[in-house]
């Protein structure tokens, strides 16, 4: 037996999980930044003058490069030559520049500085692009909100790009291996960035009874200062992987355009981009303003800034809560004795009812979307061990469509039933909230291992850059329209900032999200009708969806074919 077949990093569980951890620990530190504007929408309002149309225009800008000026292809292209260990850390740092001009645009020192007189008399007007109707600033554009834009489009650079970096180390160290579950692993952990800046977000905006946002977003900063160092670690382990398996990511089989039209030409590889690109337009815009929509559609009752539940020592609390649920839920997974596996669940569970009753407790949005991938870190290892020795990994992405068109419309029509019953809307919320983070979980599971099926080995990089590219567009174009249909359906909250009758504060969660709900469900609604279609031609065409990532090992066959001999 051979050096490479026993001692190579891959080959070692604790190596290639290792690696994932990493990787997947930078991602969750990129998804806490991503959101960390979210929670407070209202504060941005009520401090910045930021309206839904401005908020939404800012928050779109996250991936306006990458759609308008095609970074995403350049980022593939780039990932492909240059390989995963320099692709990373690339993106690490571009993160981090972008932050950090987010950060300032945020900041008292911003204010009345000639960048903010620049920002306010420019970029008003951008030619070709406001034609088209797809400029990321516009005249009357708050100068905060313009240059936190610039700053959120770099950022959205590096983060799309560490998007694809991350799906193509993941690929390189568990191909053949336990790819699906390693993939929504990381979107398990990644995902609890969401629930964190949920958590802390508002509280570091609030710290001390002085509001300032920017020292939320300076949280988010130094989280991505910590992502890069994980990037930097990484590129060790990998390079030392590379040197045990003889092989130059950047020499071997170098990237070509004409290969593009090898991903192009695949029917399969179009209907996984569309599904992809419905599908998370209808979850991360609906991220950006769920803490918003469920303080206009709850009655809640904040708890006095000196008691307990108003202290910042809660919001510690209930976050430890959170990782109790969230290793305990994931460890039982991998748990061998029932006692241990189930032992693991019921603390699961009474943690997420601990964690709810606090969120409860606190009368916080935020603190009650939290919640928001708990039941998704439990089910994810499941999930994925399934694809990975059962398959079925289009029939998950059609119930995962089913369970967010129902959600969405739970928000829309059924929440706002309850508002004046704060035990109940609280419930429903909690309810529908874990259920759609469940549906959540069912597309990475399924939907990214399904990739390196579609396309050569030597151009995945490409492959994910494409299908993150149109993705992006959803992206770009969902978190705008959201904030264009709030103000346009909601005239009289626009009369009352002009003619003076309402205030920001009053303003800012007094929307009815019945329309932009409605709006997210019907791309659940298209979602699924590609889902269905692409079960269709997987059965018809082979494309091996439906089958699982890992076969039955030759060793194993042999031994049962020795042991049968000899009986």
């Amino acid at each position: 037996m051979t050096k490479n077949a026993i001692g190579n990093l891959n080959d070692k569980a604790w190596a290639r999980w290792t690696a994932l951890g990493l990787l997947a620990f930078a991602m969750f530190c990129s998804y806490i930044f991503m959101d960390i504007l979210s929670p407070i929408k209202d504060l941005l309002q009520s401090t910045r003058g930021w309206d839904s149309t401005a908020f939404g225009t800012m928050q779109g800008s996250e991936t306006f490069l990458n759609v308008f000026i095609f970074f995403l292809i350049f980022a593939g292209i780039i990932l492909d030559k240059m390989g995963v260990r320099f692709t990373a850390i690339l993106s690490g740092a571009v993160m981090l520049v972008g932050a950090t001009i987010n950060w300032y645009a945020l900041t008292d020192a911003f204010r009345g500085s000639s960048l903010d007189v620049w920002f306010t008399n420019h970029l008003n007007y951008i030619p070709v692009f406001d034609e088209l109707g797809i400029s990321p600033f516009y005249e009357g554009m708050p100068a905060s909100a313009k240059f936190s834009a610039v700053g959120f489009m770099i950022f959205g650079c590096g983060v799309e790009m560490a998007g694809i970096t991350v799906s193509r180390g993941i690929v390189k160290w568990f191909k053949g291996r336990e790819m699906a579950l390693a993939m929504g692993s990381e979107m398990a952990l990644a995902r609890l960035g969401v629930a964190t800046c949920m958590i802390f977000s508002p509280m570091f905006a609030e710290l001390g009874g002085n509001i300032s946002v920017a020292r939320s977003v300076a949280f988010g900063v130094v989280l991505l200062m910590i992502a890069l160092i994980m990037f930097i670690v990484y590129f060790f382990m990998d390079r030392k992987l590379d040197e045990q398996t003889h092989m130059e990511e950047e020499k071997d089989d170098p990237f070509q355009l004409r290969d593009l039209g090898k991903i192009l030409s695949s029917g399969g590889f179009w209907l996984v981009a569309l599904l992809c690109v419905l599908y998370y337009s209808a979850i991360f815009p609906f991220q950006k303003y769920a803490v918003n929509m469920l303080q206009c559609n709850l009655t809640l009752d904040p708890p006095a800034a000196d008691s307990f539940w108003g202290s910042d020592a809660v919001t510690v609390i209930q976050y430890v809560i959170m990782i109790v649920v969230a290793i305990a839920a994931f460890a039982s997974n991998f748990s061998k004795g029932a006692v241990k596996k189930y032992g693991l669940l019921v603390l699961a569970v009474v943690a997420l009812v601990a964690y709810c009753f606090f969120g409860f407790m606190r009368q916080s949005a935020a603190a009650i979307f939290a919640v928001f991938p708990l039941l998704a870190v439990g089910i994810t290892p499941i999930l994925g061990n399934y694809v990975d020795y059962k398959g079925k990994a289009a029939s998950m992405l059609v119930v995962g469509s089913l369970l967010l068109i129902a959600c969405h419309l739970t928000f829309a029509f059924i929440l706002p039933m309850f508002k004046g019953s704060p035990v109940g809307g609280v419930c429903i919320a909690y309810l529908t909230i874990l259920v759609l983070g469940a549906s959540f979980s069912l597309v990475p599971a399924s939907l990214w291992p399904s990739v390196p099926k579609l396309v050569d080995s030597k151009i995945i990089g490409s492959a994910y850059a494409l299908i993150f590219w149109i993705q992006n567009i959803g992206l770009w174009l969902f978190p705008l329209l959201i904030g264009k249909v709030l103000d346009n359906t909601n005239p009289q909250i626009v009369e009352g900032l002009a003619n003076g009758t309402m205030t920001m504060e009053e303003a800012a969660v007094s929307y009815n999200y019945t329309m932009p709900l409605v709006m997210l469900a019907s791309l659940g609604v298209a979602a699924l009708l590609i889902g269905l279609l692409l079960k269709v031609i997987d059965r018809k065409k082979g494309l091996g969806l439906e089958e699982p990532n890992i076969k039955e090992p030759q060793a194993e066959v042999l031994e049962s074919e020795v042991a049968a001999s000899e009986e």
